[in-house]
């Protein structure tokens, strides 16, 4: 075949070029993935120093609420250095009197046009700022968590090293109730090590996730919270990142996340991520890309394809339909594509997504019992991003918060016997 017949369909001047990108980034992120493999990076121990405010956001938790409380006056931890607050938040069942009796700082909030844990975090971020006890940082959990009892010492050690934002190890309270349970768990067990640390041991900027995040009170009133996307968490690294502020990693404080029952409650939970990642790649994506390539600091370029993310799974759906279609109805585009990204680099990927599981349950010492559900279930629960993402980025991202309900009452006790 010549060269001239190689580029004779009209796909070939599409595809070749989004190949090579995606060749590249797939490149990218092995050597990042690999960079996960090993905690290379020792954070020196202090004494404690750093006095938080834990703050837990709760609408109608009164059956998760209760035990979190308990576990978070019982931290490893001097007492006096830090307080538990619960912000009530719209509640309209026993929430608020369910922490008070377990001893918590509660503060009840009713605003039925601002519903959300942005606006939550907001409203109580106000009056923490005026409040005669002064903290060094503030620590947010979600009610339906539970928290190793060495957290606060982990992240006291990140703050006094210098760090400013700090996100902490999110496992999970119930991986092996179901099939969902489990691969969910794994879904944050693998970028735990393979992303999060990775990213750490090489001095990029980190991601916050929700939950077990710890940020400096200085950075919080200097830039101001004003996350209120459905992905606040997010949407707040990226805003610190674009003002010089990186988030850190602390994979040994480890806070426990109850994980949905259902491939339809997980659906919903990972839609409304979807949607508030959609939201900050329209706000974030071009100032990124714009100041990537003007400062050209490895972190910008990193957090750059962080904020693109939802536009590279959209690009990852389409190419494999255009895959799918020249595979099983008609050839549309020529051989080139296929000394591109040859059959063994596919092969490769896959094999990786197989494969990251096992190391990570083996290297983090996870429960071993939710390997069984490591070949198909996984993989399809993570391909299963792709229509999730195409769904979202055609969508209204502004959409009405919705709840998680949680229904079962777990204690850390329950956990350390199940590993």
């Amino acid at each position: 075949m010549s060269f001239k017949e190689l580029f004779i369909m009209p796909l070939d001047y599409i595809m070749i070029p989004a190949q090579l990108v995606f060749s590249l980034l797939a490149f990218y992120f092995f050597v990042l993935g690999m960079s996960g493999l090993v905690h290379f990076r020792t954070t020196k121990e202090y004494s404690p120093q750093k006095k938080f405010a834990i703050i837990v956001p709760a609408h109608n938790e009164e059956m998760v609420v209760g035990p979190l409380v308990t576990n978070l006056n019982s931290l490893d931890y001097p007492r006096e250095l830090y307080d538990v607050f619960v912000i009530a938040d719209n509640a309209t069942d026993l929430t608020a009197d369910t922490a008070r009796k377990h001893g918590a700082i509660v503060y009840e909030r009713f605003n039925t046009e601002l519903r959300g844990k942005g606006y939550a975090l907001e409203w109580f971020f106000n009056k923490l700022y005026t409040m005669p006890k002064k903290y060094d940082a503030v620590v947010i959990f979600d009610a339906d968590n539970l928290v190793d009892l060495q957290f606060l010492k982990h992240m006291n050690n990140r703050l006094c090293g210098g760090a400013k934002i700090v996100q902490g190890y999110i496992d999970a309270k119930n991986p092996t109730d179901t099939w969902v349970t489990a691969v969910f768990a794994m879904s944050f067990w693998v970028p735990n090590r393979m992303l999060q640390l990775a990213r750490y041991n090489l001095g990029l900027s980190n991601y916050l996730a929700g939950t077990g995040m710890t940020i400096s009170l200085d950075v919080l009133k200097e830039i101001g919270w004003g996350a209120t996307s459905l992905t606040e968490d997010m949407e707040f690294s990226l805003k610190a990142l674009l003002l010089g502020y990186k988030t850190t990693w602390a994979h040994e404080a480890i806070v426990y996340d109850e994980k949905p029952l259902t491939f339809q409650q997980a659906w919903h939970q990972r839609k409304r991520w979807a949607l508030g990642h959609v939201e900050l790649f329209r706000t974030y994506s071009l100032e990124f890309i714009k100041q990537a390539l003007s400062k050209r600091t490895k972190v910008l370029f990193d957090g750059a394809l962080q904020s693109i993310q939802p536009l590279l799974v959209l690009f990852m759906g389409v190419f494999s339909l255009i895959g799918l279609f020249d595979a099983f109805v008609v050839n549309i585009y020529t051989p080139v594509f296929r000394y591109i990204w040859p059959p063994l680099l596919w092969e490769l990927v896959f094999s990786l997504q197989i494969l990251y599981p096992f190391l990570v349950i083996w290297i983090d010492k996870l429960p071993r019992r939710v390997v069984k559900w490591t070949f198909f279930h996984y993989l399809f629960f993570v391909y299963s991003w792709i229509p999730i993402m195409c769904i979202s980025f055609f969508g209204k991202t502004r959409v009405s918060w919705s709840h998680t309900l949680h229904t079962r009452s777990i204690h850390l006790a329950d956990i350390v016997k199940q590993r």
